[in-house]
Protein backbone atom coordinates (compact mmCIF):
# COMPACT_ATOMS: atom_id res chain seq x y z
CA UNK A 1 0.00 0.00 0.00
CA UNK A 2 3.13 2.52 0.62
CA UNK A 3 5.36 0.90 -1.97
CA UNK A 4 7.41 3.91 -3.54
CA UNK A 5 5.91 3.15 -6.46
CA UNK A 6 4.68 6.47 -8.25
CA UNK A 7 6.06 8.11 -5.09
CA UNK A 8 7.45 12.01 -5.51
CA UNK A 9 7.66 14.60 -2.75
CA UNK A 10 4.70 16.58 -4.95
CA UNK A 11 2.14 13.41 -4.35
CA UNK A 12 3.05 12.96 -1.00
CA UNK A 13 3.11 16.86 -0.20
CA UNK A 14 -0.74 16.93 -1.74
CA UNK A 15 -1.70 13.46 0.06
CA UNK A 16 -0.23 14.63 3.62
CA UNK A 17 -2.57 18.19 3.27
CA UNK A 18 -5.68 16.15 2.27
CA UNK A 19 -5.05 13.83 5.05
CA UNK A 20 -4.47 16.10 7.33
CA UNK A 21 -8.03 17.78 7.03
CA UNK A 22 -9.30 14.35 8.35
CA UNK A 23 -7.30 14.46 11.22
CA UNK A 24 -9.80 14.18 14.50
CA UNK A 25 -8.41 16.61 17.27
CA UNK A 26 -11.22 15.78 19.91
CA UNK A 27 -11.76 13.02 22.32
CA UNK A 28 -12.57 9.45 21.03
CA UNK A 29 -11.60 7.15 23.57
CA UNK A 30 -13.27 4.00 26.22
CA UNK A 31 -13.51 5.26 30.04
CA UNK A 32 -11.88 4.16 31.50
CA UNK A 33 -8.90 3.43 29.15
CA UNK A 34 -7.38 -0.06 29.29
CA UNK A 35 -4.71 -0.59 27.01
CA UNK A 36 -2.19 1.52 25.66
CA UNK A 37 0.49 1.18 23.65
CA UNK A 38 4.25 2.09 22.56
CA UNK A 39 5.15 1.88 18.67
CA UNK A 40 8.76 2.56 17.54
CA UNK A 41 10.78 1.97 14.51
CA UNK A 42 14.55 0.92 14.10
CA UNK A 43 16.21 0.11 11.03
CA UNK A 44 19.44 -1.85 10.03
CA UNK A 45 21.42 -2.14 6.28
CA UNK A 46 18.25 -1.59 4.16
CA UNK A 47 15.61 -3.10 6.87
CA UNK A 48 12.66 -1.52 8.91
CA UNK A 49 11.71 -3.41 12.43
CA UNK A 50 8.59 -2.40 14.01
CA UNK A 51 7.96 -2.67 17.21
CA UNK A 52 4.46 -2.04 19.30
CA UNK A 53 4.48 -2.66 22.96
CA UNK A 54 0.89 -2.95 25.19
CA UNK A 55 0.77 -2.25 28.71
CA UNK A 56 -2.30 -2.49 31.26
CA UNK A 57 -3.25 1.78 31.60
CA UNK A 58 -3.77 1.51 35.29
CA UNK A 59 -0.75 -0.89 36.45
CA UNK A 60 1.42 0.04 33.57
CA UNK A 61 2.37 -3.47 32.98
CA UNK A 62 3.31 -4.87 29.78
CA UNK A 63 0.63 -7.07 28.32
CA UNK A 64 2.10 -8.08 24.90
CA UNK A 65 4.55 -7.04 22.39
CA UNK A 66 5.56 -7.84 18.81
CA UNK A 67 7.81 -6.92 16.04
CA UNK A 68 7.84 -7.03 12.49
CA UNK A 69 10.65 -6.51 9.89
CA UNK A 70 10.67 -5.84 6.14
CA UNK A 71 12.61 -3.88 3.68
CA UNK A 72 12.61 -0.58 3.71
CA UNK A 73 10.29 1.40 1.14
CA UNK A 74 11.27 4.67 1.50
CA UNK A 75 14.71 6.55 1.81
CA UNK A 76 14.63 9.05 4.60
CA UNK A 77 13.47 12.39 3.70
CA UNK A 78 12.64 14.84 5.84
CA UNK A 79 8.84 15.96 7.00
CA UNK A 80 7.50 12.53 5.24
CA UNK A 81 8.96 9.92 7.83
CA UNK A 82 5.35 8.49 8.12
CA UNK A 83 5.55 6.73 4.17
CA UNK A 84 8.54 5.26 5.68
CA UNK A 85 7.72 4.49 9.03
CA UNK A 86 4.10 3.13 8.31
CA UNK A 87 4.48 -0.39 7.15
CA UNK A 88 6.45 -1.80 9.19
CA UNK A 89 4.85 -0.46 12.43
CA UNK A 90 1.49 -1.96 10.83
CA UNK A 91 2.99 -4.98 10.12
CA UNK A 92 3.91 -5.29 13.97
CA UNK A 93 0.36 -4.05 15.26
CA UNK A 94 -1.13 -6.52 13.35
CA UNK A 95 -0.19 -9.02 14.96
CA UNK A 96 -1.31 -8.38 18.26
CA UNK A 97 -3.93 -10.06 20.00
CA UNK A 98 -5.29 -7.16 22.09
CA UNK A 99 -6.47 -4.02 21.02
CA UNK A 100 -4.76 -0.56 22.36
CA UNK A 101 -7.44 1.66 23.43
CA UNK A 102 -5.05 4.48 22.78
CA UNK A 103 -0.84 4.42 21.07
CA UNK A 104 1.58 6.12 22.14
CA UNK A 105 3.87 7.28 18.60
CA UNK A 106 7.89 7.46 18.25
CA UNK A 107 7.39 10.48 16.08
CA UNK A 108 4.88 14.08 15.35
CA UNK A 109 1.47 14.12 14.80
CA UNK A 110 -0.32 17.76 14.43
CA UNK A 111 3.52 19.09 15.10
CA UNK A 112 4.58 18.73 11.54
CA UNK A 113 4.58 21.81 8.59
CA UNK A 114 1.81 20.09 6.87
CA UNK A 115 0.08 18.81 10.73
CA UNK A 116 0.27 15.29 9.21
CA UNK A 117 3.21 13.46 10.82
CA UNK A 118 3.81 9.98 11.79
CA UNK A 119 1.62 9.95 14.72
CA UNK A 120 -1.70 11.46 12.83
CA UNK A 121 -1.17 9.32 9.67
CA UNK A 122 -1.07 6.45 11.88
CA UNK A 123 -3.60 7.43 13.81
CA UNK A 124 -5.97 7.29 10.37
CA UNK A 125 -4.83 4.06 9.33
CA UNK A 126 -6.02 2.26 11.96
CA UNK A 127 -9.30 4.70 12.57
CA UNK A 128 -7.39 4.62 16.32
CA UNK A 129 -6.40 7.18 18.54
CA UNK A 130 -2.43 8.44 18.62
CA UNK A 131 -0.42 10.88 20.13
CA UNK A 132 2.83 12.12 18.61
CA UNK A 133 5.64 11.69 21.37
CA UNK A 134 9.05 13.32 19.55
CA UNK A 135 12.31 13.88 21.46
CA UNK A 136 13.52 16.56 19.21
CA UNK A 137 11.64 19.22 17.32
CA UNK A 138 10.26 19.44 13.99
CA UNK A 139 8.69 22.93 14.01
CA UNK A 140 7.83 25.82 15.62
CA UNK A 141 8.42 27.58 18.79
CA UNK A 142 8.27 27.02 22.18
CA UNK A 143 6.46 29.38 24.18
CA UNK A 144 7.38 30.40 27.52
CA UNK A 145 4.08 30.28 29.66
CA UNK A 146 5.11 30.36 33.37
CA UNK A 147 4.78 26.48 33.77
CA UNK A 148 7.54 24.23 34.74
CA UNK A 149 5.83 21.33 33.27
CA UNK A 150 4.47 22.44 29.60
CA UNK A 151 5.02 25.02 27.27
CA UNK A 152 2.90 25.63 24.26
CA UNK A 153 5.03 24.68 20.56
CA UNK A 154 3.19 27.21 17.96
CA UNK A 155 3.90 27.01 14.47
CA UNK A 156 2.31 29.49 12.04
CA UNK A 157 0.17 31.05 14.98
CA UNK A 158 -1.37 28.01 15.74
CA UNK A 159 -0.67 25.71 19.29
CA UNK A 160 0.67 22.95 17.40
CA UNK A 161 1.97 20.56 20.57
CA UNK A 162 3.61 21.08 24.07
CA UNK A 163 7.06 20.82 25.09
CA UNK A 164 6.53 18.48 27.97
CA UNK A 165 8.94 18.05 30.97
CA UNK A 166 7.86 14.88 32.17
CA UNK A 167 11.03 14.88 34.50
CA UNK A 168 12.30 17.63 36.53
CA UNK A 169 15.83 19.53 34.83
CA UNK A 170 15.36 17.09 32.10
CA UNK A 171 14.82 17.56 27.95
CA UNK A 172 11.21 18.31 26.43
CA UNK A 173 9.25 15.51 25.18
CA UNK A 174 7.57 17.27 22.04
CA UNK A 175 4.26 16.14 22.39
CA UNK A 176 1.26 17.11 19.78
CA UNK A 177 -2.24 15.15 18.90
CA UNK A 178 -1.70 12.29 16.34
CA UNK A 179 -5.59 11.75 15.62
CA UNK A 180 -8.95 11.17 17.83
CA UNK A 181 -7.43 12.62 21.16
CA UNK A 182 -7.24 16.28 22.49
CA UNK A 183 -4.28 18.47 23.39
CA UNK A 184 -5.52 18.12 27.21
CA UNK A 185 -5.82 14.37 27.32
CA UNK A 186 -2.85 13.49 25.21
CA UNK A 187 -0.78 15.45 28.02
CA UNK A 188 -2.50 13.46 31.20
CA UNK A 189 -2.22 10.35 29.43
CA UNK A 190 1.67 10.81 28.56
CA UNK A 191 2.56 12.27 32.38
CA UNK A 192 0.38 8.82 33.42
CA UNK A 193 2.51 6.51 31.47
CA UNK A 194 5.64 8.40 32.21
CA UNK A 195 6.38 7.03 35.69
CA UNK A 196 9.77 7.29 36.84
CA UNK A 197 10.99 7.94 33.15
CA UNK A 198 11.42 10.94 30.73
CA UNK A 199 10.04 8.65 27.72
CA UNK A 200 6.77 7.05 28.52
CA UNK A 201 6.59 3.28 29.86
CA UNK A 202 5.14 1.88 26.35
CA UNK A 203 6.96 3.96 24.14
CA UNK A 204 10.55 2.96 25.49
CA UNK A 205 9.48 -0.42 25.83
CA UNK A 206 8.93 -0.21 22.20
CA UNK A 207 12.42 1.31 21.56
CA UNK A 208 14.43 -1.52 23.30
CA UNK A 209 12.29 -3.88 21.78
CA UNK A 210 13.09 -2.45 18.44
CA UNK A 211 16.47 -1.71 19.00
CA UNK A 212 17.25 -5.46 20.71
CA UNK A 213 15.37 -7.26 17.59
CA UNK A 214 17.80 -4.92 15.28
CA UNK A 215 21.19 -6.50 17.24
CA UNK A 216 19.73 -9.72 16.69
CA UNK A 217 19.22 -9.35 12.66
CA UNK A 218 21.75 -10.65 10.61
Amino acid sequence: MFRNAGFTVDSATRLQLLLSERVIREDHLPDPIKYVAGVDVAYKEGRSIGAVAVFDYDSMRLVEKKTSCQTTPFPYIPTFLSFRELPPAILAIRKLDKKPDVFLVDGHGLAHPRRLGFASHLGLVLDAPTIGVAKSLLCGEVKDCGSDVWKPLVHEGEIVGEALFTRPRSKPLYLSVGHKVSLETAIKIVLHCSRRYRVPVPLREAHITAETEKKHRA
